[in-house]
């Protein structure tokens, strides 16, 4: 399978306005080969959207994954941040937090289904991020569990704040969560301070465990870039769309 197959996709740039945010939010859509509106798609919604698409090609592994491996086509909606405030927004001690969850969750998810033929399903629904990415993405499973329950995980910054409230939880048994950190990621400097992220992602996977969530954990060679994350990708995506 050739290059320019992959890219007989559409990629759709969309603003929508958000009063939990009182901005504006920029949102990348892939459509896939063969869209079809009058069918129904499963849909992944990232976190750093443009990132995902420039620096992670999801778009790329996406037609990759639909033609060559016979996945079943779906639909991939990129948030975009801005930096200046993404930890703000990210982190669960942010003063954008609550704001960005509730923007997310009560706003993005029915614009979307609003103009998209996405399935309404948890199951159907998969929600990544790296980094802080995937903190607020396990943190979004978390605050609303009826609408996800699949969280893709890039080098999660599980920070103490978000290990505590993990700690509080009692039942996790509907949360299935794909982990993946690199082993040179033991001393990465972050906004907040220096991380071990090896190992905040071992204490964040036990906890997840030890209240009967289903993770699939694995660490590789790599650091805290998108070079290994673009590598790790595929692999998280098929742990979701294999099942």
């Amino acid at each position: 399978m050739n290059e320019p197959v992959f890219l007989k996709r559409t990629i759709v740039k969309q603003t929508l306005w958000s009063e939990h945010l009182q901005e504006e939010r920029k949102l990348r859509i892939y459509l896939p080969p063969g869209y079809n509106e009058v069918l129904s798609y499963p849909v992944i919604y990232c976190q750093d959207g443009e990132e995902f698409f420039n620096f992670g090609r999801i778009a790329t592994l996406a037609g990759q994954l639909i033609l060559e491996q016979d996945i079943e086509p779906f639909i991939i909606v990129g948030v975009e941040v801005n930096v200046a405030v993404r930890t703000q927004e990210y982190a669960p001690f942010g003063n954008r937090f609550k704001q960005y969850l509730s923007c997310f969750a009560e706003e993005i998810i029915p614009f979307i289904e609003h103009n998209y033929p996405v399935r309404r399903t948890r199951e159907e629904r998969i929600i990544a991020g790296d980094s802080l990415g995937g903190s607020v993405s396990l943190h979004l499973a978390l605050a609303y569990p009826n609408l996800f329950s699949r969280v893709l995980s890039l080098s999660g910054a599980y920070y103490p704040q978000t290990r505590e409230i993990l700690a509080q939880e009692e039942d996790l048994s509907w949360l299935d969560i794909n982990m993946v950190v690199g082993l040179q990621e033991t001393e990465y400097t972050t906004d907040t301070g220096v991380y071990d992220f090896v190992q905040m992602n071992r204490d964040t996977r036990s906890l997840l465990e030890s209240r009967g969530a289903t993770v699939s954990y694995r660490e590789k060679d790599g650091r805290h870039l998108w070079g290994f994350w673009q590598k790790e990708l595929p692999e998280s995506l098929l742990y979701f769309l294999n099942k």
